[in-house]
């Protein structure tokens, strides 16, 4: 961190004057200008380059210390703007998107929105579960409704600002690791809204794992700087192909979170609450079946329309690459699961809730695991932290001895259903 500052102090890292008449629109850093050692028709800028910024900084001290020179800074950093005006013109931005960057920045919406979403559906749960067992009040009703309420409008600042991201990097907000999860836990929220109109549970549920992706999309090892576009992502088929394909990840996710509640109400029935319970569970059921069966046909044309992308960038549509694999192999999970009920001794809930939660895992090393394990033409992010096989064992473990408990329920109050 020291060293990042001393190095924007310098002027290193801030690439802040362009090269004129440069046909890659270059722009440079007062070092960078030096170690390229170019010769450019205008030697008066050329020297602005190299002293222009460090003599900002050093008036800036100089104010700090005699609190006049205030009029000295401003023409420098006035002078500054004009030769990025005059040289850049074509690649400044404007000051609309500056100022709305920097709102941006300051509000940090999304790191917010991960504890909001996880209060407001955690206490909406809660109560659900309260209802569930007890009685049904108008108490209940109307708090479950306020937290409801509270999560249209996350998911309203959420999509405002998606917006704004895609506003301030030209670009769809979904080409790069911290972009992907924050659209995918966008996804997972709206298809919640959609599918879960008239199942409350289906809607807490769903912002419960819309607030666990925001949350590890703001851990340490995920940048979520807005960045310029990798060249081989420059390419309208961002706009379909990954809008699909990273889409169709919101409705298995919403699948792994019904499954694992399905489980969970089962461990929690009881001989007075069962015939409640089973029609909780049925609902939960029918909208995890739903939730797949978008995700699966999104899943197929993503896939479908990514080979037509590689046809137009490596000249053929299909390669065997990892990702793409994985995309076949998690095609395939996905249809046995949801054509499982074709099969006699896989006919019940319990054993179709507990394959969404494991059919989850191929989707999980399609996009993690491709990225950050394999080598390949889709691993945009192989340098950065890989993800420990410990907390791959710990979730294995929780869901086992989850699926036992609810098996000994399931036995008991469900096994004809």
């Amino acid at each position: 961190r020291v060293s990042l500052l001393f190095n924007n102090l310098e002027g290193d890292a801030l690439r802040l004057f362009p090269i004129p008449e440069d046909p890659n629109n270059k722009w440079v850093s007062p070092r960078e200008f030096i170690q390229m050692d170019l010769v450019l028709k205008d030697s008066l800028y050329a020297n602005f380059i190299r002293t222009g910024f460090l003599a900002y900084m050093s008036t800036l001290q100089n104010e700090k210390n005699e609190k006049n020179g205030q009029s000295q800074s401003d023409k420098l950093l006035n002078a500054i703007k004009k030769s990025q005006i005059k040289y850049g013109g074509k690649t400044m931005l404007s000051d609309k998107k500056i100022a709305t960057e920097i709102a941006y920045n300051k509000y940090d919406i999304f790191k917010k929105l991960f504890s909001w979403y996880m209060y407001a559906s955690s206490l909406m749960f809660l109560l659900l579960i309260i209802e569930i067992l007890k009685d049904k009040s108008k108490y209940l009703k109307f708090s479950v409704n306020v937290f409801k309420g509270l999560l249209y409008l996350c998911f309203g600042l959420h999509s405002l600002g998606l917006i704004a991201r895609w506003y301030i990097s030209g670009h769809a907000p979904w080409s790069d690791a911290y972009e992907s999860m924050i659209y995918v836990a966008w996804a997972t929220m709206a298809f919640g809204i959609m599918l879960g109109q008239k199942s409350n549970l289906t809607f807490a549920s769903t912002a419960f794992v819309t607030a666990m992706i925001l949350m590890i999309a703001h851990w340490n090892w995920m940048d979520p700087s807005i960045g310029n576009l990798q060249p081989v992502l420059n390419s309208y088929w961002l706009m379909i192909h990954v809008a699909i394909i990273v889409g169709s990840y919101g409705p298995f996710a919403l699948a792994m979170i019904l499954g694992l509640i399905g489980l969970l109400l089962m461990v929690l029935t009881t001989a007075k609450n069962n015939k409640k319970m089973a029609l909780n569970i049925k609902e939960l059921t029918v909208i995890n079946e739903m939730s797949m069966t978008v995700g699966l046909v999104m899943l197929t044309i993503g896939n479908f329309l990514g080979g037509m992308w590689a046809n137009e960038s490596w000249g053929r549509y299909w390669g065997w690459d990892p990702k793409e694999t994985w995309a076949l192999i998690s095609i395939f999970i996905y249809a046995f699961v949801i054509h499982m009920r074709l099969v006699p001794g896989l006919r019940n809930r319990l054993v179709f809730n507990l394959a969404s939660v494991l059919a989850f895992g191929s989707i999980l090393m399609t996009y993690f695991g491709v990225n950050f394990y394999l080598a390949g033409l889709h691993s945009y992010a192989k340098d950065d932290q890989q993800i420990s096989s410990i907390y791959i064992l710990i979730a294995l473990s929780m869901i086992a001895v989850l699926s036992l408990f609810a098996n000994f329920k399931h036995r008991k109050y469900f096994l004809n259903s």
